[in-house]
């Protein structure tokens, strides 16, 4: 007998329909999958056959064909063996034909009819209800990633034979009850600028990246703080809109990493990937084209500490998504796009030895050596970095003083204002940030005064600027003088996001 179930996969960020076909005809007992199926997809067979007898049913003693279609897009996963099985059992006449095609059904099974968590549940209810799809069985596991998604019904089980009951209506179960989202604040954070003793240049360049969500290059010595203060940047972000959070929920449920006991992520992720960490682990793909450490970072921070470390071709990498906000992963199974909309925080030494220019300590390195150091960042790269600074050791007197330095909740109160200002700016559009801002957005809200335009002028001419890196100065400039509450960019604004380029070290 024929019976059909409906399913969703996943091709990136977005759900597809599968449509689960069953077929059980006379011949040998033989189970047969097609549809394009990977290898866990192949290997269905022995888990649902196995969950079927262990949940005391009967496995047909036929022929079996299953049909995942469309049939030529590619099935990854285990997310099929539930309606597979429910499939199976429906062809026997063991479920109800009536209840299963109002239900879309997702899960993986245990040898034991356990039913089991998937990953990327939440991208495919939510695909699913935009075509119209308002009830789910799904594994109890993912209850948490289910309940923040409204006008849906989503029922939740922890076995096969749960499943099966429900269908046939011999047991009442009621669909999961809604959450309520809540960003999570700055109590869960641990470290804290009330905690850095010093470095004021840095922190005020780290308060303006953080307001417009620019892209900062730290540069200092062994020892100076470079570390601790990124460690801190998670204390001040803005908190995250719900809009945000599922987008962030969506990426790191696709890759595995979601924790279930919450269900959702609350807060901006931070990511800092060791300098080892090869080109794809960086910007993603392999086999299923799963999202990489940019896309994990998305609405978040991404930290690259030691920066010349990492190899230059994965480096490289950053170019595409640093300028789009988004990055496309291009392999033999087809193409994906992911969200890239992260912000860089990078450090690095100015040498091998890292005293290069330092004031209290002597540079061991040759000419060569420090040339060949900063060669493996190349210019492009640099370019899409709107601030660079320097970061000095902290003065004994500074690191043993008394005196307490302003904590992160200050310095988020004027982040908070800047983006508040920078949403009304650009409300009703997809952009929040000063650091988004197209060129029509630039010509709009980054108009120059005669003595900005002036200064501005002079250092184009005189540092040989580029074109990005103009329009990033300008960016820059626009969040300075946010962040002073100034309507019009004026010339100390210019002055001061000119001084962050740091043209002299870098020559851009």
């Amino acid at each position: 007998m024929f019976s059909k179930i409906f399913s969703y996969g996943l091709v990136g960020l977005k759900g597809l329909k599968i449509d689960v076909e069953v077929d059980t005809i006379l011949g040998l007992p033989r189970y047969d999958i097609v549809g394009l199926p990977d290898a866990v997809v192949k290997e269905s067979g022995q888990r649902v056959r196995s969950a079927i007898k262990n949940s005391g049913f009967k496995f047909p003693n036929n022929k079996v064909i299953v049909n995942l279609a469309p049939a030529n897009i590619k099935k990854v996963g285990a997310i099929y063996d539930l309606p597979i099985a429910i499939a199976i059992l429906e062809s026997m006449g063991e479920v109800k034909k009536s209840r299963i095609s109002s239900f879309v059904i997702m899960g993986e099974l245990g040898l034991d009819g356990e039913v089991r968590a998937i990953n990327g549940v939440l991208p495919a209810l939510i695909s699913a209800r935009q075509e119209g799809y308002t009830n789910f069985i799904i594994p109890k596991a993912n209850e948490k990633e289910a309940s923040y998604i409204d006008g849906i019904n989503v029922y939740t089980f922890n076995s096969l034979a749960d499943v099966v009951a429900f269908l046939n209506g011999t047991v009442d179960v009621s669909p999961v009850q809604k959450a309520e989202w809540k960003s999570e604040t700055n109590e869960n954070i641990n470290e804290d600028f009330a905690r850095v003793k010093g470095q004021k240049i840095a922190k005020r360049a780290i308060e303006i990246a953080v307001s417009g969500g620019h892209n900062i290059l730290m540069v200092g010595p062994p020892g100076a703080g470079k570390t601790m203060i990124a460690r801190c940047i998670p204390s001040i972000m803005p908190d995250l809109t719900f809009d945000e959070a599922l987008e962030v929920t969506k990426i790191h449920s696709i890759a595995g990493e979601l924790d279930l006991s919450k269900g959702v992520i609350s807060s901006r992720p931070f990511r800092s990937p060791h300098h080892t960490a090869s080109t794809v682990a960086l910007a993603g793909g392999g086999k299923d084209a799963k999202p990489g450490e940019v896309s994990l970072a998305s609405n978040g921070v991404l930290f690259l500490d030691e920066l010349p470390e990492y190899s230059r071709t994965t480096l490289e990498t950053l170019r595409q998504p640093l300028e789009d906000g988004e990055i496309t992963i291009s392999r033999a199974s087809g193409t994906f796009d992911y969200p890239a909309n992260f912000m860089l925080v990078a450090s690095m030494n100015p040498c091998p030895c890292g005293n290069f220019g330092s004031k209290d300590a002597v540079c061991t390195c040759s000419p060569t050596q420090i040339q060949n150091y900063l060669k493996k960042i190349s210019g492009p790269l640099l370019d899409r970095i709107d601030l660079k600074i320097d970061v000095e050791r902290v003065k004994f007197l500074e690191l043993t003083s008394k005196e307490l330095e302003e904590p992160s909740s200050e310095i988020k109160k004027r982040v908070d204002r800047a983006r508040q200002i920078q949403n009304e700016r650009f409300k009703g559009t997809k952009i929040h940030t000063n650091a988004k801002m197209n060129s029509k957005m630039i010509n709009e809200f980054c108009k120059l005064d005669d003595e900005s335009e002036q200064l501005m002028k002079m250092a184009f001419d005189k540092f040989h600027i580029s074109a990005r890196g103009y329009t990033r100065i300008l960016k820059v400039a626009r969040t300075i003088a946010d962040l002073a509450g100034s309507q019009n960019i004026e010339a100390n604004h210019i002055a001061e996001a000119l001084a962050y380029r740091n043209i002299d070290k870098f020559q851009l």
